[in-house]
């Protein structure tokens, strides 16, 4: 710039920088409802805390023309700011810039600052909206891109990683993303898709729309992607937000504890008359969390999918717990395949971050049926079984009902390594259910009886009168008590707090080698 200063030319480029965008690209944003990369990075965090990198960055291809169109940032605002105080490392693509799409220094940009974060230990939030890889420049692009997975993976189990989606990203964006502990998805314009939705043969075809095939709905119900799917892309960032707020910055550190005003030994009112007395009738597990944890606070994590499992996070006497529960009205908490990975992965992320597991178990073992045992429902029911055992951070558990076979041993049994296991005087633990048990233990009997009913009736019931309470699995030291259920968030609370100092000496190996 002729005749200006350092100081107007520096200006003059910051100016730029902020808005580099495609006016009329950057006016449909606007006009659907949706913010700016910019406005999205505002939005996020507190007030005047963001401090950008590399935001004079250009592309250097000189291919397709490229050359004549190359605005500074080349799509993406990368830095760090704070959020409710906490200091994080965060980014957001730029879909008025080429669509949002990943060139070789816009892969770099995000690789610098993830890197930032594992060095700095500090969670990263990434707001994803773009077209994936960037055809423009071919396999220039292709580099930088495995950077950025590569440092993605090394960032996993060391510092927590949100990713928050709202556009449609494919391709490499979406095995970005998908690297992450959590992934928020917009329910109206958040879209991810494993190739370009242009090159994808039904929605070419239009036998399906990119709802259909890659929306949030999808993947919040069928793929088990999205572990939250937000109205709007404010709810998104304070999902975001109330996400961090359980987790610690890194694996080294505490999460925080936030204390709710409640009495740590108050009583659980209620519960006798939530849970059924007979066992066959089904009752919403939710209940039962929401009168134990504090301020009946609970931050539900795949709602829609495999609902069979319940999981997400809440507090005890201020204390971030991981929550996971088998779910009654669904397939009458039977475990399956979905339920087992889902359950499986987020114990895992609560052991990377110190979160002690609290389990309520009432389930009458794992789904039976063709569909399962060829679909894998070993190997995937090994893995819930491997990710309590592997857990090295507080496990209790609560049985309320049943707790039956392996599924009994999958569900943080005292075998797996768990501290602390209560029941309820209602608890049933067994190989199987009477039912069951009779008609292979009996076989015989039955079969010669003149009243095979109603000798399988009065042989259910001397089966449950012997093994259908929870006395016997506490004369093994199987279970550390039988509780009222008022008397749940006292006992939790109790053998909570001398567990916060529970440390394990872990055989020195490269890491175990989980089931597939």
């Amino acid at each position: 710039m002729v005749g200006s200063s350092p100081s107007d030319e520096l200006d003059a480029i910051r100016q730029e920088s902020r808005s580099p965008g495609d006016r009329k690209i950057v006016k449909s944003i606007r006009e659907s409802g949706s913010q700016t990369a910019r406005e999205r990075i505002e939005n996020l965090l507190d007030e005047g805390s963001f401090v950008e990198v590399d935001a004079f960055v250009k592309h250097r291809s000189g291919d397709f023309g490229m050359h004549l169109h190359s605005p500074l940032g080349d799509g993406v605002i990368a830095g760090h700011g704070q959020i409710d105080g906490r200091r994080v490392v965060c980014f957001s693509q730029d879909y008025s810039v080429f669509s949002g799409t990943m060139g070789e220094m816009h892969a770099k940009k995000i690789t610098k600052v993830v890197e930032f974060a594992e060095k700095s230990r500090l969670p990263i939030v990434g707001v994803w909206d773009g077209d994936g890889q960037r055809a423009h420049e071919s396999v220039a692009s292709l580099g930088p891109a495995g950077d950025l997975l590569d440092a993605i993976v090394s960032c996993s189990g060391r510092v927590p990683i949100i990713s928050i989606v709202l556009g449609t990203v494919s391709g490499t964006s979406a095995l970005a993303a998908g690297l992450s502990d959590f992934v928020i998805l917009g329910e109206e314009r958040g879209k991810m898709f494993m190739r370009s939705p242009y090159t994808i043969p039904e929605i070419i075809e239009g036998e399906l729309d990119e709802d259909q095939l890659g929306g949030a709905e999808q993947h919040a119900s069928r793929s088990g992607v999205a572990c939250l799917v937000s109205k709007s892309e404010t709810e998104a960032f304070d999902r975001a937000a109330e996400i961090l707020s359980y987790l610690p910055d890194h694996t080294m550190a505490e999460a925080p504890i936030l204390h709710s005003g409640e009495r740590w030994n108050r009583k659980c009112k209620g519960l006798e008359k939530l849970v059924p007395e007979d066992s066959d009738r089904p009752y919403d597990i939710r209940g039962v969390i929401d009168q134990v944890i504090d301020a009946k606070r609970f931050l539900e994590f795949f709602p829609s999918y495999a609902e069979n499992v319940v999981i997400g996070f809440a507090r005890l006497d201020g204390i971030s717990i991981g929550v996971v529960g088998n779910q009654p009205s669904v397939l009458a908490g039977c475990l399956d395949i979905d339920a087992s990975a889902k359950a499986a992965r987020f114990i895992r992320t609560c052991d990377c971050f110190n979160i002690p597991v609290v389990t309520f178990v009432d389930v009458p073992g794992f789904l039976p049926g063709t569909v399962q045992e060829w679909g894998g429902i070993i190997r995937h029911g090994a893995k819930l079984l491997y990710a309590y055992a592997e857990a090295t951070v507080p496990k209790l558990a609560v049985v309320t009902r049943k707790a039956y076979g392996g599924a009994y041993l999958a569900m943080s049994c005292k075998h797996l390594g768990s501290d602390y296991n209560v029941s309820w005087p209602t608890g049933e633990l067994a190989v199987m259910g009477a039912e069951g048990a009779v008609r292979i233990i009996h076989r015989a009997e039955l079969a010669g009886s003149d009243d095979s009913e109603g000798t399988y009736e009065q042989l259910v019931r001397d089966y449950r009168d012997k093994f259908g309470d929870p006395y016997v699995a506490a004369r093994h030291g199987w279970l550390d008590d039988v509780i009222e259920p008022s008397q749940t968030r006292r006992a939790l609370v109790g053998a909570l707090r001398p567990l916060l100092s529970k440390r394990e000496i872990v055989p020195p190996k490269k890491h175990g080698n989980i089931p597939l």
